[in-house]
């Protein structure tokens, strides 16, 4: 009897320990031994059994409450017209018709320079003479000549005017005398060559050769870079498809990334001819005069006004969604009523045909009236025909 009684402690204490919990989970973490980690896991899994249960009762609890678990909650606006204003972005380089190199016309030592860099000039303004070789002593002496010439013809003339002297002997001196006064203006044209000028009004931008430098025309011997930066003008390449709607005077907005600067203009001519190799044609637009730092090659972004619609119905582009026979659709809400201070409507399928984007925004050219109440937020969770129900708080 005492050996049964024994037994049965036993057994309890070991029930006991079977069911004792282990320690905290740091302990346990702490432990080395694999058997009472395993413990530990094994009743971790079975409270989360445990919540998992109580939450699904939860659950079935809130739909009974709960009628519109399985109405899509929406918000809408209402289609109306607008002002659409669409503009082809392009990049386009700016440039000035005067902006050219300036090479001597003939060849000699260059002798004296009369401008430095920076400095401002007009047209026609003495900026380096070269060297004559002699040139001015024989064009006073050509001079002289010819002014001999002239008083002999001058005189030959007067006695054939009285019909004294031969006709022979007046033409001779006449015929000397404008060969003398022809070489004379030959020799002061070769002599103006000797002399750079400016070919309009500018800066010098750079003085390329330097006094005493032997210079002559051709490739290799410009002495001065010339710029004037009050007629500037950005070019750019416009593809072919817009050849109807980038026309003269489309308005356009320039923006110069590298001085953060925008300004307006318009389109001053635009191509008549289309390369046949990128199928592009060119475009010209002025830059106003007082654009400070804009210089010649600078870089520059376009925004050019190709298309405008005054009363244009406009609809985000994240609200539209496509079939798979490529129809783009949107949802618009109606049969619109009231249930226990909410309200609820019914979601259309409506098929849209759309034209241009600008930004996160796109034109509806048909499929929507002005006043249909497009559903906006919640849009891609409906079905067609299906009920909603329209968060008026959100569109307040």
């Amino acid at each position: 009897m005492r050996k049964i009684y024994s037994i049965f402690i036993m057994t309890l204490v070991l029930v006991s320990c079977g069911k004792k919990e282990t320690g905290s989970l740091d302990e346990v973490l702490k432990s080395k031994d694999t058997k009472v980690i395993q413990q530990k896991k094994s009743e971790l899994d079975e409270e989360q059994q445990k919540i998992a249960a109580k939450i699904k009762q939860l659950n079935e609890r809130l739909d009974e409450l709960n009628p519109d678990k399985n109405i899509p909650l929406i918000t809408t606006f209402s289609a109306k017209e607008s002002l659409f204003t669409h503009y082809l972005e392009l990049q386009g380089n700016v440039k000035t018709r005067q902006n050219v190199l300036i090479y001597p016309e003939m060849a000699g030592l260059l002798e004296k320079v009369y401008v430095t860099e920076g400095q401002k000039v007009v047209k026609g303004q003495l900026l380096a003479t070269i060297d004559d070789g002699g040139m001015q002593q024989q064009l006073a002496q050509a001079e002289a000549t010819a002014e001999l010439a002239k008083t002999t013809y001058e005189r030959q003339k007067r006695l054939w005017d009285q019909k004294i002297g031969s006709e022979i002997q007046y033409l001779q001196s006449k015929t000397d005398y404008l060969a003398k006064k022809n070489s004379v203006e030959q020799l002061k044209k070769q002599l103006d060559k000797s002399k750079i000028t400016a070919p309009f009004n500018g800066v010098i931008d750079e003085v390329i050769k330097d006094e005493g430098t032997i210079v002559a025309p051709g490739q290799g011997a410009e002495v001065f870079r010339i710029v004037n930066l009050n007629n500037m003008f950005i070019e750019t390449d416009v593809p072919e498809t817009y050849i109807k709607n980038v026309t003269k005077g489309k308005q356009v907005v320039i923006n110069f990334p590298i001085l953060g600067t925008t300004i307006d203009s318009k389109i001053r001519q635009a191509g008549n001819f289309i390369n046949p190799a990128n199928r592009t044609f060119r475009v010209e637009i002025p830059v106003p005069s007082g654009s400070k730092n804009v210089k010649p090659n600078l870089t520059a972004r376009l925004k050019i006004n190709d298309y405008t619609n005054k009363n244009a119905i406009l609809i985000p582009l994240s609200i539209i969604s496509e079939n798979a026979s490529g129809q783009q659709y949107v949802y618009a809400v109606t049969n619109q009523n009231k249930k226990n201070d909410a309200t609820y409507g019914t979601a259309v399928q409506k098929i849209i045909k759309v034209g241009k984007t600008q930004g996160d925004n796109i034109e509806v050219l048909e499929g929507i009236n002005v006043g249909d109440n497009i559903i906006d937020a919640g849009a891609r969770s409906v079905k067609n025909k299906q009920e909603v129900k329209i968060d008026t708080e959100e569109k307040k």
